[in-house]
């Protein structure tokens, strides 16, 4: 009896032990947040993401990669009247006074200035009204489909101003993938100015960058980003009162119970025996995904292949792209891409990719359909 209840004891410390298939949310008190996995774009935890809100200052994160898109952060810009009247957060511009576009975009995201965002707009966009017809541009670009922008600097003095934590997570993950951005988003202090990112500057440690807001009607908004043994983490909260360790609960839980994990690899693909095909298709980038451990084991890549091959006899004959692996969990189908053809033989390459494959290849099982 008491090895039976030791043994009892034993099952259910297992099961309640906490592992990365055993998730339980996060404790958030915003009224919309996402955590989004910045590689993939999964959603790992989401509380009214699509919900519209008034976003305040972390509009600027739109001012400032149109700013760094233009071209011209070289270029020195002059300051306006209507630049220095904005109201709110400011970095104390000077009507006549002359700044580069960089500078402008530094006090932008570090210090939120809204005279900086002013003066970006008339810079890039010729007018403010000129530069918020670019930003909603770019919204529809991006994906943003309940997103509407009114000013380059989210003051609630405009009614058609707003985002959803959804979208916001979209933008920043565009944001992302620009150095210079990353850079700025990421700094701590620059020619005096600090950032006000706190989760930054001192209360996590895997911060990389992000952006703060806060207006009377559309409380505390927040975007952060973070990183963590190359994982990398969108969080955004809207009308959060406690934003700060919201991000913090949200990221530790991104961390804990997902991987991000190479689920195909780029280069030569093995096991294709088509005669004309073999050790001559392979993938340009790799597939990565957010995953739980549970959910590698539901990992499988199906390569579909063209049936036209009459006349590849004459490899001049063969299309650049051949075909395209997907990528299943479970039933459900989570990525697509082109699966490429090259003349010469593709060399199967080694590296800290091949090896993150080789670790998950007992989960992956690999169809060819031909």
């Amino acid at each position: 009896m008491k090895r039976f209840f030791l043994f009892a004891i034993f099952i259910m410390f297992i099961l309640a032990s906490p592992g990365k298939s055993f998730a339980a949310a996060p404790s958030v008190t915003a009224a919309s947040a996402i955590l989004m996995d910045q590689d993939s774009g999964r959603v790992l935890y989401e509380k009214n993401a699509n919900d519209v809100r008034r976003i305040a200052s972390i509009t600027k994160i739109m001012t400032a990669i149109l700013a760094i898109e233009s071209g011209k952060l070289d270029e020195n810009t002059k300051i306006s009247d209507t630049a220095v009247r904005t109201e709110g957060s400011s970095i104390y511009l000077k009507p006549g006074d002359t700044m580069k576009l960089k500078d402008l975009v530094y006090g932008l995201m570090l210090r939120s200035g809204n005279d900086a965002a002013n003066a970006i707009a008339e810079c890039v966009g010729g007018s403010i009204e000129g530069f918020v017809f670019l930003m909603n541009q770019k919204a529809k670009e991006i994906g943003m489909v309940n997103t509407h922008f009114a000013n380059p600097n989210g003051l609630d003095n405009k009614e058609d101003h707003f985002s959803t934590a959804y979208d916001m997570a979209l933008l920043t993950r565009y944001a992302m993938q620009n150095k210079t951005y990353r850079e700025i988003s990421g700094t701590k202090f620059y020619k005096g100015w600090g950032n006000k990112n706190r989760l930054l500057t001192e209360k996590y440690k895997y911060t990389t960058g992000g952006k703060t807001g806060f207006t009377k009607r559309a409380k505390r908004t927040l975007v952060t980003t973070a990183t963590k043994d190359h994982q990398n983490l969108i969080a955004v909260t809207l009308n959060g009162p406690d934003d700060w360790n919201d991000h913090i609960n949200m990221f530790e839980y991104g961390f804990k119970y997902f991987d991000t994990t190479i689920v195909l690899d780029k280069g030569l693909i093995e096991g294709i025996n088509n005669k004309y095909l073999k050790n001559h298709v392979y993938i340009k980038n790799p597939v990565l995904y957010s995953l739980t451990n549970k959910e590698k084991k539901e990992i499988s890549i199906e390569m579909k292949l063209l049936n036209s091959q009459k006349n590849w006899k004459d490899a001049r004959n063969i299309p650049k792209i051949v075909g395209k692996a997907v990528v299943y969990k479970g039933n459900e189908e989570i990525k697509s891409v082109p699966i490429y053809y090259k003349h010469e033989n593709v060399e199967k390459k080694k590296g800290w990719f091949g090896y993150f494959i080789q670790l998950f290849s007992i989960h992956l099982g690999v169809k060819e359909n031909g």
